[in-house]
């Protein structure tokens, strides 16, 4: 027995352990700092997390070819076989292989994280789960969607810029537009606190002469992902102050005329 403990075969498998876990804490402890820098995003903090469980495994199987091969086992033999292994199981299942690859460039090209809005396939809506064999997402009427990662090849993301809304504002033809101007100015305060909104409120003037109005431009910036509701308040605000400065929109008229016999 002490012969054992003295020899190579109980020593050296307790330094590869060793070791192997002192290697595996210090990255675990570099890669845990790296991820709680406040400069480090969703998208960095998942793939540090998975090259930290890519290198946890890599130690492991460095460890045990270690020990079996202070016990004499042929390694290489091992090695080859799961290699042999390893394109049989690719081959059987090379779908699933392919979703795993496309979640990787997906992660690593920064194609969209949880909470971007994109289109994919003509199904428009909020990722709400990333994995690296499917995508989830939600319509914005409730509609769930399922995906492969490997299934689409284009990618519309709405949350990597910011939207631009030029509005038209038809007014009638007889509106004064210096008062026109400065009722939209006076909006600008309240325009600026609606939610979603970023700046660049600005008024660009009289687009075009329509046949029953004139169509007078604005533009506002907002977030993508609230581009829809900041629209919405936007001509909430509008209504409300054409009608204190007595602005009036253009809407069709019909005169009905009941002839009497």
């Amino acid at each position: 027995m002490i012969k054992f403990i003295e020899s190579e075969k109980f020593i050296l498998p307790i330094v590869y352990i060793i070791v192997g876990v002192i290697v595996y804490n210090l990255i675990k402890t570099l890669v845990m700092k790296l991820s709680n820098t406040k400069y480090v995003d969703r998208k960095k903090k998942t793939i540090i997390a998975l090259i930290k469980n890519i290198i946890k495994y890599l130690i492991m199987i460095f460890v045990v070819l270690g020990i079996l091969s202070v016990y004499g086992v042929n390694t290489k033999g091992i090695i080859t076989s799961i290699g042999v292994a390893g394109v049989i199981i690719g081959l059987a299942l090379q779908d699933m292989v392919a979703d795993f690859l496309a979640g990787v460039l997906i992660l690593f090209d920064n194609h969209y994280a949880i909470g971007d809005v994109v289109t994919i396939d003509n199904f428009t809506g909020e990722v709400v789960s990333f994995g690296l064999m499917t995508t989830k997402l939600k319509a914005a009427s409730g509609e769930g969607m399922v995906i492969a990662n490997s299934a689409f090849k284009k990618v519309i993301n709405y949350s990597i810029n910011n939207t631009v809304h030029y509005i038209n504002i038809d007014v009638a033809y007889d509106t004064d537009i210096t008062l026109l101007e400065k009722t939209l100015n006076e909006m600008k305060e309240e325009v600026e606190k609606i939610d979603g909104y970023v700046g660049n409120y600005k008024l660009l003037g009289i687009q075009e002469f329509a046949s029953s109005s004139i169509k007078y431009m604005v533009m506002l910036e907002c977030k993508n992902n609230v581009r829809f509701q900041v629209k919405r308040d936007f001509n909430m605000i509008l209504k409300r102050h054409l009608n204190e400065a007595k602005i009036e929109i253009p809407y069709t008229k019909i005169d009905v005329n009941i002839k009497e016999k």
